[in-house]
């Protein structure tokens, strides 16, 4: 007899049941005890019920049904039929709650499961099914199961404080748990960048451990760097109640290994980690994990296949946390993401149209630039605009003339006669063709204006963070920022993938008998996070030149120049590049790695490429007005001018000056304002 679609769905249901730990039994010869967790396969109901496809026992007692069907069909169809079996026990047999509480319908490809003990059941998609062991632990108190799901504690959480935290945070958090109150799968919130995402994050994720019961929360990250970030943001963390440190209460774990922690409450890793995870790969190299999923996704085409792995059951996480991950975890890597039976939770400065979509468009929290900069949360920027023909418009190179060719790898250089003429355009400049002298012209022509026309008055070098096309434009750039600047190795540093590799040349004579230069890598011991919080916190280096490393996420709050060599083709990536100048810092932080900026009131985008051009720019100046001086813009809305731009360039200047004031010139602010106070100089971190 040829087998049918149900057979065939069956057969893999069969699989998937056994994968996640349940032992199969025809109704004709059952054993309970031969397992936690029993599937019989067609189950005979009480008159009027029809059969079960699967009954599930667990821990000796009826818990649950499985409605199989063939692939082609939808599944919310049955629900009601499911229900239906759920009520239809024999009288007699013993069962944990009538009728049972957990419904299944499945094809084999696609698995629905709704829990009956849920507030307002409703069904959701899953991966696979759960583990026996997960059932029971829903079981587990008769008497109050219902109130020790997760779906049902999230409507009983308590009020927030709110201590400590800013009102955009208060509000993020508030919105966020509606959001799960409502048992809404996913919620994405949306602040910009220095608002404080990550303290949020362990806001909420306390108060979800504490008050919700969370098993363990899943927190990925763009790449490891981050990763060892945001561990410090946790170790930091101070609980609002209690007031001891979130690492003395819960275990947190930043995974450098395959194997998940049985007791952390906090696992925070990256999904190319937890993708190896779920192939079961035993190990994976950390070094795969300092690429940032900005230019990681390039090799990734389709979508990564994802199965079941009975070591990382769906059930491994309650809530997933986003932090700062490239669009590409929505559609190439989702399926890593919807493997778990989880909430999930998005943290963003700039969403992309993706992103809102994976989302189901439930941004739950916005919070623009422009407020945090109003809220003196982030600080204002300028571009400044660097030209040079090269750079606009390529060049032409004549045949005949000898020209330095360049192994992009191995950076050998040759000469070469050319026999026909090259041309080249703006886009493979210092890619295909390196031109020195263009590179030269702009560093040059920033030196020359630093002090008189970027920031006026300054003798030392602002914190000044350079985006490279590569690593081998970022090894020019920083040779030729030392010669131009007349500096040492330690003034300009180079931090991209390559950091901690050395470059070693030696130079031999070929068979044409001209010198050459051979040049091999080898690891130099450098440690790029040393690198970085020298740049944090140290006098040198003042320039520190990258590819994408200290693009997204990373925290250097005195940085005062961002300064573009390099064009950027994603919007969201041109945004998180942006955001790296918006932090706020304290004068006495800033004045101690730069000693002549008394305060950071703001920072200045240098632009040699034309990237602020483009239109990928989501967030802009609130500057409108810079020819107009601050006494007329104050003058204008005083006699009633509500223009936009009018009013922008005055929040923007007031802004600044507010990172100004001493404490004597607010004593003196208040008492020209009859009594009223300013608000804080410093909102809370």
């Amino acid at each position: 007899m040829p087998e049918t679609p149900e057979d065939r769905a069956r057969k893999t249901i069969d699989g998937l049941l056994k994968a996640a730990g349940w032992t199969l039994q025809d109704r004709d010869s059952v054993n309970l005890k031969a397992g936690r967790g029993v599937a019989i396969r067609g189950f005979p109901l009480k008159f009027g019920h029809g059969f079960a496809d699967y009954l599930l026992y667990v821990d000796g007692r009826a818990a649950g049904v499985v409605e199989a069907k063939k692939e082609e069909e939808t599944l919310t169809t049955y629900e009601i039929q499911t229900a239906k079996y759920s009520e239809g026990l024999p009288e007699g047999l013993n069962a944990h709650y009538r009728p049972l509480p957990f419904c299944y319908q499945s094809t084999g490809i696609e698995t629905r499961f709704t829990n009956l003990l849920d507030p307002d059941p409703r069904s959701r998609q899953v991966f696979a099914f759960h583990r026996p062991e997960t059932l029971a632990e829903w079981l587990e108190d008769e008497e109050r199961a219902s109130s020790s799901i997760l779906r049902a504690r999230l409507r009983a959480m308590p009020s927030l404080a709110g201590e400590g935290l800013r009102a955009i945070q208060v509000r993020a958090i508030q919105k966020l748990e509606e959001s799960l109150a409502a048992s809404r799968p996913r919620a994405l919130i949306q602040m910009a960048s220095g608002a404080g995402k990550t303290f949020t994050a362990c806001n909420f994720s306390y108060r979800l451990i504490k008050h919700a019961g969370a098993r363990r929360i899943l927190f990925l990250v763009d790449r490891n760097t981050l990763g060892e970030q945001t561990l410090r943001e946790f170790q930091a963390f101070e609980t609002p109640d209690e007031h001891r440190k979130f690492v003395e209460l819960y275990n947190v774990q930043h995974m450098q290994s395959n194997r998940l922690d049985g007791v952390s409450k906090v696992c925070i890793t990256t999904i190319q980690r937890l993708y190896s995870m779920l192939k079961g790969e035993e190990e994976y190299d950390t070094g795969n994990e300092e690429r940032s999923m900005y230019t990681a996704a390039q090799v990734f085409q389709q979508p990564v296949p994802v199965t079941y792995n009975p070591a990382l059951p769906i059930e491994t996480f309650d809530f997933i946390v986003t932090d700062e991950c490239h669009r590409s975890i929505y559609n190439l890597w989702r399926q890593v993401l919807e493997y778990f039976d989880a909430f999930i939770i998005g943290l963003t400065a700039t969403p992309s149209k993706q992103t809102l979509g994976f989302f189901n468009q439930n941004l739950v929290t916005e919070y623009s630039h422009g407020e945090a900069v109003a809220d003196g949360v982030n600080v204002d920027f300028d571009v400044y605009r660097i030209r040079t023909e090269i750079g606009e418009r390529g060049s032409r190179v004549e045949a005949g003339f000898y020209v330095d060719k360049r192994d992009r790898q191995s950076r050998r250089v040759r000469w070469e006669q050319l026999d026909q003429d090259f041309t080249y355009g703006s886009e493979q400049l210092d890619r295909d063709v390196v031109a020195p002298d263009q590179i030269r012209t702009v560093v040059r022509t920033f030196k020359e204006k630093l002090f008189t026309e970027i920031f006026p008055g300054r003798t030392h070098v602002p914190k000044t963070l350079i985006f490279a096309k590569d690593d081998s434009h970022a090894e020019d750039i920083v040779n030729i920022v030392r010669e131009e600047f007349g500096k040492g190795n330690d003034f300009c540093q180079k931090i991209t993938y390559r950091t901690n590799v050395a470059r070693v040349v030696t130079k031999k004579v070929g068979a044409d008998g001209q010198e050459i230069e051979e040049v091999t890598y080898r690891s130099s011991g450098l440690d790029p996070e040393d690198l970085l919080s020298s740049f944090r916190n140290s006098y040198n280096p003042r320039v520190v030149v990258t590819v994408d490393k200290i693009a997204t996420g990373t925290d250097v709050r005195p940085l005062e120049i961002v300064f573009f060599m390099r064009s950027v083709a994603s919007r969201n990536f041109f945004e998180q590049m942006k955001g790296r100048g918006a932090r706020v810092v304290s004068d006495t932080d800033l004045v101690a790695v730069t000693p002549d900026a008394p305060s950071k009131t703001h920072f200045v985008i240098v632009d040699a490429v034309g990237v602020c051009e483009h239109a990928l720019s989501e967030t802009y100046s609130l500057e409108r007005k810079r020819t107009v001086s601050f006494e007329k813009l104050i003058e204008a809305v005083g006699f009633g001018n509500r223009e936009p731009d009018v009013l922008l360039s005055l929040t923007s200047r007031l802004a600044r000056l507010e990172h100004r004031l001493t404490k004597e010139d607010r004593q003196l602010v208040e008492q020209l304002n009859g009594g009223s106070p300013l608000p804080p100089s410093r909102p809370p971190s």
